[in-house]
């Protein structure tokens, strides 16, 4: 997925980075009068200053990204919604300085950033898959495999038992990440009519199917209603209470409202569903309301 910078837009960033680095840096003793600060008296000013002292780092983690062709100033952005993230849930009185905390929250941020937006193909979710995404190039390199332009299978075997994943894991990221997206407006073959997007399966129903699924279920639901109505009414409290509500009502409390016992309720409803059953069975061994023959 292709990103571009404006000229306008590195200028802004630059002005934004030169203003961060310009931050004071916070003493410990400050550092944590500002968390504490913001967490018992969520004093804005005091937020302000503790986050803006550590754009820096921001910064700096977003730098780390770069290679994955995304604007700057989007990495900046999210990683800053992780430092927000940090200060909103950090705890001063575990004698940790804020930095060091804020540095995971900073780094997720960007990660899932770069994992959403870095293709349109699914890149993959748990923390194995997004250690292999964001480890196997420097792993290659550092393996070199010869300079081959495809990772052989023990270069592969040597990526998956670093990381902990399987070897067809490694083979898939590899396929993806040396791939680029492909338009499906693009013609297919030189000079071609025909687009990508044109040899897509459309997996909606046909309007015959589903034309004949809502025949059918208005006539499941008439033989439904008819084979309700031969119920006692007692009979149908019960399937309604017990059978068509999201929550099924018990038998010891059916029992109480009925005046009864709820084995008896347990006796009632067998005896209901059984009645459905059988004339559930004749609507469908009728042929004409079955809709095989036809008056018309």
């Amino acid at each position: 997925m292709a990103f571009i910078d404006t000229p306008e837009t590195q200028r802004a960033n630059r002005r934004f980075i030169q203003a961060a680095m310009r931050a004071p840096l916070l003493d410990p003793k400050h550092e944590l009068d500002l968390a504490r600060r913001w967490r018992d008296c969520a004093d804005q000013e005091a937020l302000h200053e503790l986050t803006e002292a550590y754009m820096r780092l921001v910064i700096s983690t977003a730098g780390r990204f770069r290679n994955y062709g995304l604007p700057m100033g989007d990495l900046v952005q999210e990683g800053n919604i992780g430092l927000m993230q940090a200060a909103a849930r950090f705890e001063p009185d575990r004698e940790v300085r804020f930095s060091t905390y804020a540095t995971w929250w900073i780094r997720s941020a960007i990660q899932d950033f770069v994992l959403r937006n870095w293709s349109i193909v699914r890149t993959g979710t748990t923390a194995a898959q997004k250690s292999l995404f964001f480890n196997l190039r420097r792993l290659r390199a550092m393996i070199d495999d010869g300079g081959s332009a495809v990772l052989s299978p023990e270069g592969r075997q040597t990526i998956a038992t670093k990381l902990g994943v399987e070897t067809h894991e490694v083979a898939m990221m590899e396929s993806r990440l040396s791939a680029s997206d492909r338009s499906l407006n693009a013609v297919v073959g030189e000079g071609g009519e025909n687009e990508w997007q044109d040899f897509l399966t459309d997996e909606r129903p046909l309007p015959e199917e589903t034309v004949l699924e809502a025949r059918d279920a208005e006539t499941r639901t008439r033989w439904l209603n008819r084979a309700l109505s031969g119920l006692s009414p007692r009979e149908m409290t019960i399937i309604r209470e017990r059978r068509l509500v999201e929550e099924a009502v018990t038998l010891e409390e059916l029992g109480r409202r009925l005046g009864i016992s709820k084995e008896r309720v347990r006796q009632i409803e067998h005896q209901a569903l059984k009645k459905l059953k059988t004339a559930l069975t004749t609507e469908v061994a009728d042929p004409v309301e079955a809709g095989l023959i036809s008056f018309s």
